[in-house]
């Protein structure tokens, strides 16, 4: 007997938010590391500049972390970047309270 069911293979194209969301969460994350080590050569003294870009850093962040998880939303795409986008972007967030939680108790 014959196999009539016809298989389609669709090639999956990945997600242009997932790529998104782990780009803006590299930019955050390197944003944290040149804040890190400018406030570390200032000993704590590095400024409202810092402050700025860092605050900055983190709303970037959130929105990537937002981006990411819009992204599962997508039709017909492989979600890897997706998931590393959204996990990466939410692991960012966390350094970033963690760093403003440590500079808050500080004062």
């Amino acid at each position: 007997m014959a196999d009539k069911r016809k298989y389609r293979f669709i090639e999956e194209k990945d997600s242009k938010g997932g790529k998104l969301s782990l780009r803006i969460a590299l930019v955050s994350a390197l944003c944290f590391v040149v804040s890190v080590i400018v406030s570390f050569v200032f000993k704590g003294e590095a400024g409202p500049y810092v402050g700025a870009v860092s605050i900055g850093a983190m709303l970037l962040a959130v929105y990537a972390f937002h981006v990411g998880m819009k992204s599962f939303s997508e039709e017909n795409v492989s979600p890897k970047y997706s998931v590393i986008g959204a996990i990466f972007s939410g692991i960012v967030m966390v350094g970033w309270l963690t760093l403003f939680l440590a500079g808050i108790g500080r004062i």
